[in-house]
């Protein structure tokens, strides 16, 4: 019988381990964008034209995406494309536009453990529009994620003063505008398919940039940034936003979406290393207690949430 159980033990260990590679990857990718948008400023680049090129890149990307999922599907109605819309505009433009902003005024350390906070972000905004009660563990387990973030939070208003602040207050910003769309896509999913409306919402953020880019700044500035920051831009839309999301979605598909945002827990730790290793971020004390308390309370968070 033990011999069986062992046998039976590492069948399902293999079975499951393409899954939790795949969404490793998947979170570790999605950890470079800060990487490379700090790399990025840089070069002198503001946030409307670097998120510009990152959008223009993925734009074909997510658009055939869009429109490998819409094959033999049902047209969408008028309310469908004001859903997409709205989701795009909510969820992947402004999340985004202002996730780059905020990178500009805080370390890509601090942007990770602050985006990390959506699941709390989201189980408010569901309080607040469905009425849907808080567990007191999770109130206990937000509390030590927020405290987490406020200790990092208070080490970089330490050494940058008010600009850490503003950093802050914007990337927090994205972290709610996603939550946003996480709250309001669940009927749409449900209608449309996840591939499908990742494509279409997306396809819709990359215009809203592009034309954002348009409206303010004239044509000529977008040949006047540096190659690296073309190149960066391409690896930015590639490797850290077309690829992780597929890789994630993969994951979801073998190894459920629990075990795979459990996974997604590596991205705030390779977030910090890489901000070590390639842009020289100091790594103190503070850090390292803050990012803990984060994952702690996170883990915390979405163990009481599933009981």
């Amino acid at each position: 019988m033990p011999d069986v159980r062992v046998a039976r033990s590492s069948v399902a260990t293999k079975s499951i381990a393409p899954g939790l590679l795949l969404a490793s990857v998947g979170a570790i990718a999605f950890s470079g964008k800060a990487i490379i948008v700090k790399l990025a400023y840089r070069y002198g680049v503001d946030a409307v034209t670097l998120i510009m090129y990152r959008m223009l890149f993925a734009l074909p990307i997510f658009a055939v995406m869009a429109w490998w999922a819409s094959r033999g599907q049902p047209a969408l109605t008028r309310r469908d494309w004001l859903g997409v819309v709205g989701l795009g505009v909510t969820g992947y433009y402004l999340a985004s536009f202002l996730d780059f902003a905020g990178l500009a005024y805080v370390s890509a350390s601090l942007e990770r453990l602050i985006l990390y906070l959506n699941p709390t972000i989201v189980l408010l905004l569901g309080w607040l529009v469905y009425g849907k009660k808080i567990r007191l563990g999770q109130v206990t387990a937000m509390g030590i994620s927020y405290a987490g973030v406020l200790l990092v939070f208070g080490h970089e208003a330490r050494l940058q003063g008010s600009h850490a602040a503003l950093g802050t207050l914007l990337v927090f910003a994205s972290a709610v505008s996603y939550a946003v769309y996480l709250v309001y896509s669940g009927e749409l999913v449900q209608r449309l398919g996840s591939l499908r409306l990742v494509g279409l919402a997306t396809t819709v953020a990359c215009l809203c940039c592009i034309a954002q880019f348009l409206v303010l700044r004239p044509m000529s500035a977008a040949f006047e940034v540096a190659p690296q920051v073309i190149w960066l831009s391409v690896l930015n839309a590639t490797l850290c936003t077309a690829v992780p999301v597929l890789m994630v979605m993969m994951a979801i598909e073998r190894i459920g979406a629990s075990l795979a945002a459990q996974t997604g827990m590596i991205g705030p730790m390779s977030t910090i290393l890489m901000g070590v290793l390639i842009l020289d971020e100091p790594f103190t004390v503070w850090v390292a207690a803050g990012t803990v308390l984060v994952i702690a309370g996170i883990f915390v968070f979405s163990r009481t949430g599933r009981r």
